[in-house]
């Protein structure tokens, strides 16, 4: 028993050291790990002019894409297009029953010929009656009542005149023709099917794509800084270079569009504003409802730009990481840069925070740490 007491301060005594010897050995690993410089891509930036292309999620609309519902209801016995097809305003596209509206047109007819022979017969009445009035043979009441029959008769045929002219309209609207000039949109209704004016979907959708009207959005600091520069919203809309346009399969569309007008509201789910730019669509390569991206040349004067993996971003701060040096030793140091609105995903346009001939890290911004020793 004495000797496991006088062995036990023994083992713990040398536990501990062993322990102070490992920390202390980390501890230096670390110091030295930390002290040992890292080789970063690195950068001096200058100032410089350049042009570079600013890319805007767009849709595609025709000038007009004007619904066409039926105004009278009926089966529909004729469809006259083809979906896609060219049309001309005025064109016929769609024939409904024309039989109930051409016998209430030929029934609004005959009431109005009855009306007529009843007009006729009130005026003799009337030319009688004042004859006889003038003779003294009848009195003032029977030529009171003979106008009243005969202005009764003018207004009978005036309401059968009424009548054809609703009829034969009723009549018309069974030929459905185009309201404008473009393109046939889908045909959701065949031959036999029952339509009118309540059908949930229309007939079918004219395009007027001769030419087409892009809707775009830009952020709402863009926008003021462009207005900012111009002076006004109108004159900053003005002020905006032709436009292009990226279709959906990368390829660019051969006309140059230009931007109209710009939206007076804010949308506050996202912050930008909305334009509008039109294109000319002669060979009708456009179509509605497409999507595509706006290209908007920015040209850039004496301005540093840096290359984005050289920025390290943290919610609405930018962060570049300057190579100074400090007791002889190159060192990275964080500085926060402001940036343009508009980039081009690849590149960001500098406009504080540094200066030409500042060396920066030009890569792997977001895993330097401040302070860290530059190979």
């Amino acid at each position: 028993m004495k000797m496991k007491r006088s062995i036990t301060p023994l083992v713990l005594l040398a536990v501990a050291f062993g322990m102070t010897l490992l920390i202390s050995c980390k501890g230096n690993q670390q110091q030295s790990a930390t002290n040992t410089p890292v080789a970063y891509k690195t950068l001096k930036v200058k100032a410089e002019d350049r042009t570079i292309d600013t890319k805007y999620s767009a849709t595609i609309r025709g000038r007009q894409d004007i619904q066409v519902l039926p105004q009278v209801s009926g089966t529909l016995q004729q469809l006259c297009v083809t979906e896609g097809q060219k049309v001309t305003k005025g064109q016929t596209l769609f024939i409904i029953d024309q039989v109930p509206y051409q016998a209430a047109l030929n029934t609004a007819k005959a009431n109005l010929e009855a009306a007529k022979a009843a007009e006729a017969t009130a005026k003799l009445s009337l030319e009688s009656t004042q004859n006889l009035h003038a003779q003294q043979v009848v009195s003032d009441f029977d030529l009171q009542t003979a106008q009243n029959s005969f202005a009764q008769a003018k207004a009978a045929v005036a309401q059968a005149t009424a009548a054809v002219t609703n009829a034969a309209n009723s009549l018309s609207y069974t030929v459905v023709k185009s309201p404008a000039n473009g393109v046939v949109g889908t045909l959701p209704y065949r031959v036999g099917a029952l339509v009118g004016p309540s059908i949930p979907t229309p007939l079918t959708t004219v395009s007027d794509n001769h030419q087409m009207y892009v809707y775009f959005s830009i952020n709402e600091s863009q926008m003021l800084e462009r207005i900012r520069e111009a002076g006004s919203s109108d004159a900053a809309v003005k002020a905006m270079p032709a436009v292009r346009l990226q279709l959906v399969d990368g390829s660019e569309y051969e006309e140059t569009g230009v931007v109209e007008t710009a939206s007076g509201v804010v949308d506050q789910a996202t912050g930008s504003v909305s334009l509008r730019a039109v294109f000319n669509n002669p060979n009708g390569i456009l179509h509605s409802g497409s999507t595509g991206n706006v290209v908007i040349p920015v040209e850039i004067k004496d301005h540093i730009i840096v290359p984005a993996a050289a920025v390290k971003q943290l919610q609405t701060v930018h962060q570049v990481f300057k190579v100074v040096k400090k007791d002889g030793q190159r060192v990275a140091e964080g500085t926060n840069i402001t940036i343009a609105p508009y980039n081009t995903g690849k590149e960001f346009i500098v406009l504080s925070g540094l200066k030409a001939g500042d060396e920066i890290i030009a890569d792997g911004a977001g895993m330097v740490k401040e302070g860290a020793l530059v190979k």
